[in-house]
C-alpha cells in the first residue's frame, strides 16, 4: 500500500487530490493537513510515502516547511505559482503540478514519486513488493510492480507490458517507459523492446530468452548489450 498525505490550506484542493487518488489502486490517504504545522506534527510520529504539498500557506510556506524535514517523503508540489519550480527541483521534489491539473498529470507525478522511492511499509500495512507505477489500459489504471515486469514491447502507438502472469496494453509509447524504468534494472535491446535484466535466462546469437519468450537484439543495440551484461 502506498500512503500519502495532503498539505494544503484549500479544502477544494484536498477534495480534488483525494478524488483523483481514489481512482488509483493501492493508494491510501493517511491525513488531511491544512497547514504546515499540522503536517509537521503528524510526520513527527508517522511515516508516509508521498506528500502532496501546497506552497502558499499561512504561517509557514511549503518549501520552508520542507527544509525542516530531515527525512521527507517523496514530495509532489501542487501550486498555482510556476515561478517556484526551479526551487522545487533544487529541493529534490518528485514533481511540480500547476493548479488546475488533470487526473492524467497527477498519475504521471505519482509514477515519478513511487519509482524514485519504493513505498515504505508500516507495521500495520503489508509490504509493497518493490517499486511500481501506474499505466492506463482498458479504460482503467493498472499498477505495475517492476519485479513482475518481464519486458516491454512497442505496439504501434501503444506499448505491451509483458508481466509474469499478465499482459497489459498501455496508451504510452515505449520511449515513455524507457525514461521511467531504472537504467540499472532495465535495458533497451531493440527499437521495439526493453527487457528486465534480472529476468534474462539465456542469450544466443541475436536473441534473448526470458521465460518462454524470445526478444530480438537490434543491430544498433548489440554493443550496449555487450557492455552492460558482458555478452560477447
Amino acid at each position: 500500500m502506498i500512503t500519502y498525505i495532503i498539505v494544503d490550506d484549500e479544502p477544494l484542493a484536498h477534495e480534488l487530490i483525494e478524488e483523483f487518488c481514489s481512482m488509483l489502486p493501492h493508494l491510501k490517504l493517511k491525513k488531511h493537513c491544512y497547514n504546515a504545522m499540522e503536517a509537521m506534527q503528524y510526520l513527527n510520529g508517522a511515516t508516509v510515502d508521498i506528500m502532496f504539498l501546497d506552497l502558499n500557506m499561512p504561517k509557514l510556506k511549503g518549501f520552508d516547511f520542507l527544509r525542516t524535514l530531515t527525512n521527507p517523503p517523496q514530495v509532489i508540489v501542487t501550486t498555482a505559482y510556476k515561478e517556484f519550480a526551479l526551487e522545487g527541483y533544487e529541493l529534490n521534489v518528485a514533481d511540480y503540478l500547476l493548479k488546475p491539473f488533470s487526473f492524467d498529470r497527477l498519475v504521471q507525478a505519482v509514477n515519478k514519486a513511487i519509482v524514485t522511492k519504493p513505498a515504505i511499509p508500516s507495521s500495520q500495512e503489508p509490504a509493497l513488493p518493490g517499486a511500481g507505477f501506474f499505466v492506463k489500459g482498458d479504460k482503467k489504471y493498472h499498477q505495475i510492480f517492476t519485479p513482475d515486469l518481464l519486458y516491454v514491447e512497442a505496439y504501434g502507438n501503444y506499448t505491451k507490458l509483458h508481466l509474469k502472469d499478465d499482459m497489459i496494453i498501455s496508451h504510452e509509447k515505449i520511449s515513455h517507459f524507457e525514461s521511467l524504468l531504472a537504467e540499472n534494472q532495465f535495458l533497451r535491446v531493440h527499437k521495439s523492446f526493453i527487457v528486465a535484466l534480472d529476468k534474462i535466462r539465456t542469450i544466443e546469437g541475436n536473441r534473448i530468452k526470458i521465460g518462454r519468450h524470445e526478444v530480438p537484439i537490434g543491430q544498433t543495440y548489440r554493443s550496449v548489450v555487450s557492455k552492460i551484461i558482458g555478452y560477447r
